[in-house]
């Protein structure tokens, strides 16, 4: 018989658990057997002394067998896209309905945000009535009849990981890339795509301080998904400067129909163009990136991609006329200007303190149970590299609160670092691998 002490000294001694000894821990926690204390010290031996692959695909089998799976027709192209988080980052409202307009089935379970992240749940609910929470039997009804649905994780999916997150959450124990790995792709796996692309986000509005990091997380993702039968690439792009214009629900709700009407920005574009063309190219969809953009232009020039948008809108439970008229999400009252100090080359941008302050206006929450102000938000127009004059209005505030928006005010422009000595624009896409 297992016993959890017996098993944590092991794990806290640098020696490999067998699949069955996770299995047995991770059943124990959830059956009450094993305390939260031996759970949070199992977390804490992970967190110092790793695990290596094969550990990682039982715990994550663990997390998947709590609860239910979605199983399509094998012969479907189902395929889906997880972003690690940053700041702007609204490319899957335009990445699932270009990709379902070219013919994979899209079933994308989302996220709330938190801190200094957005969440795409969030943004979707940004739209009057739009409804995120259904059940699996449903959930696998709309993909497979419509193509693409965006919904929150149905408590019925992966339990064991929502529960053993939140303790992640207070042990101390999110960062380490074995416990994220399990958490994101037991997730993935039990919505049942078989073609996954990982928005791996490198820098300063980023989980991942630097690409090595990054590629460590990236090899473990890829090992588990492909012995789950899953075919995953993995995309290092950069965070240092948020995405697009446009930070906050509305807002960026806004600028990511914008897109589908063809109103593109270099940035957004060029993800959105990258990831999609990963998921074709998995699929067998297209053969290259460069037939893959081809695609994607047409499903944009054509209005495919918002016509599934809106029908989604319209499934889901929203007022599809957000799409004709912005005002329905709701207009903050105040639109406060920011202007540069300084004149001189934008050499940084804290894209992580630009999140953080964006709270103060309820554009995004500190903890769950925070109320959001789907209105308040900001838009910005440099990118690192780009030159600014002196007193030129560089972006907005949009609040309904005055004084909280001057002050977020002050703090978004002491995020900018401004020099006079000429600095070039990063690159946005560092590297993609796996696939």
């Amino acid at each position: 018989m297992n016993n959890p002490v017996e098993l944590i000294l092991k794990k806290r001694n640098g020696i490999s658990l067998t699949a069955e000894e996770i299995r047995f821990f991770i059943n124990g926690y959830l059956d009450g057997s094993i305390a939260e204390y031996q759970m949070s010290a199992m977390l804490m031996a992970i967190y110092f002394q790793g695990a290596n692959g094969d550990e990682i695909a039982a715990l994550t089998s663990s997390y998947i067998d709590s609860g239910r799976s979605l199983r399509f027709d094998p012969s479907l192209p189902v395929a889906d896209k997880h972003s690690t988080g940053g700041v702007g980052d609204k490319i899957s409202l335009m990445l699932a309905p270009i990709a379902t307009a070219l013919g994979l089935y899209v079933p994308m379970i989302s996220g709330r945000g938190l801190g200094h992240t957005g969440g795409t749940l969030d943004k979707l609910e940004a739209i009057p009535g739009f409804q995120v929470q259904y059940g699996m039997q449903e959930f696998q009804r709309m993909v497979e009849e419509h193509g693409l649905a965006m919904v929150g994780q149905s408590a019925e999916m992966v339990p064991a990981d929502k529960r053993i997150y939140a303790l992640r959450d207070v042990t101390a124990t999110v960062e380490s890339p074995a416990l994220i790995t399990a958490s994101i792709m037991s997730k993935k796996i039990a919505e049942g795509a078989k073609h996954l692309v990982i928005d791996l986000k490198i820098g300063s509005g980023a989980f991942m301080p630097n690409l090595r990091r990054a590629k460590e997380l990236a090899e473990l993702l890829i090992h588990t998904g492909n012995s789950f039968g899953q075919k995953v690439s993995v995309v290092f792009s950069n965070m240092n400067s948020p995405l697009g214009h446009a930070v906050g629900n509305a807002l960026e709700m806004i600028e990511a129909i914008e897109y589908l009407k063809g109103n593109t920005l270099p940035d957004t574009k060029l993800l959105t163009d990258t990831l999609v063309s990963q998921m074709l190219i998995s699929a067998g969809l297209a053969t290259d990136q460069t037939q893959a953009v081809t695609l994607i232009d047409k499903a944009l020039s054509s209005g495919k991609a918002l016509q599934v948008f809106e029908k989604m809108i319209s499934l889901q439970g929203g007022d599809p006329e957000v799409i004709r008229d912005y005002s329905r999400m709701g207009t903050a009252k105040h639109k406060i200007p920011l202007i540069a100090g300084q004149s001189g080359y934008v050499h940084l941008i804290d894209s992580r303190a630009i999140g953080y302050a964006l709270v103060k206006i309820q554009a995004g929450r500190m903890k769950v149970s925070d109320t959001l102000d789907y209105s308040a938000g900001a838009i910005l127009y440099p990118k690192i590299g780009t030159y600014v004059h002196k007193d030129e209005v560089i972006g907005y505030i949009h609040c309904n609160d005055e004084a909280k928006g001057k002050e977020v005010a002050r703090l978004v422009l002491d995020s900018y670092k401004l020099n006079e000595i000429e600095c070039h624009p990063e690159p946005l896409i560092f590297e993609i691998t796996g696939g």
